[in-house]
């Protein structure tokens, strides 16, 4: 009889907080972010001609010299895999890691002849995430030339697109100034077919 008594109340409690941690709360979350925040909750997507294109928060694996390019991604089995997110895992004394990033040196330096400039970190090394959508103004300005080049445009115009594209610290100082790679590129790809 005990054992009844206490069961019926368990499964109450059970089937009430079920409701309102797995069903309610979660409504209300999604409801809230969907008023506040549409275009975060809907996945901060970059539109262009109607269509979307990507994400403000997933980076794109672009490899046409005539784009700019991001961060490497460690994701699998494709580069920013946004179901499969994730580092690399390789610690900074890993020779997989040293590896990995001569590889990439001598890619950026294989596609960019004439550029003697020290190549950024953040284009050789993955983000936490292998998403990150974001390159540092240092490694925007580093691809210009390159970029400039292949598309026939004045590298000046090119380095100008790059600086208007730098966004500053989130208040001025949380963060680091940072340029967002598919609206880089999509503003190039308009600069481009004037």
């Amino acid at each position: 009889m005990k054992n009844e008594s206490i069961l019926r109340p368990a499964l109450v409690l059970f089937a009430a907080l079920t409701l309102v941690t797995g069903v309610a709360y979660p409504l209300a979350v999604t409801g809230a972010a969907q008023a506040l925040f549409p275009h975060e909750a809907a996945g901060s997507l970059v539109v262009k001609d109607g269509k979307p294109v990507g994400s403000a928060l997933i980076g794109q694996n672009f490899t046409d010299p005539r784009h700019f390019w991001g961060r490497p991604s460690a994701t699998a089995p494709t580069p920013y895999n946004a179901a499969a997110s994730g580092g690399s895992n390789l610690g900074p004394l890993n020779p997989a890691l040293l590896d990995a990033v001569k590889a990439r040196v001598a890619a950026l330096r294989a596609a960019d002849p004439g550029n003697t400039a020290p190549v950024p970190v953040d284009l050789v090394t993955a983000s936490a995430s292998g998403l990150d959508p974001h390159i540092s103004p240092a490694a925007a300005r580093y691809q210009a030339a390159r970029v400039a080049k292949a598309r026939g445009l004045d590298q000046g115009r090119v380095m100008a697109l790059v600086e208007q594209h730098v966004q500053k610290p989130w208040l001025a100082v949380l963060g680091d100034p940072h340029v967002n790679v598919l609206q880089l590129n999509l503003a190039l790809d308009e600069l481009a077919a004037k």
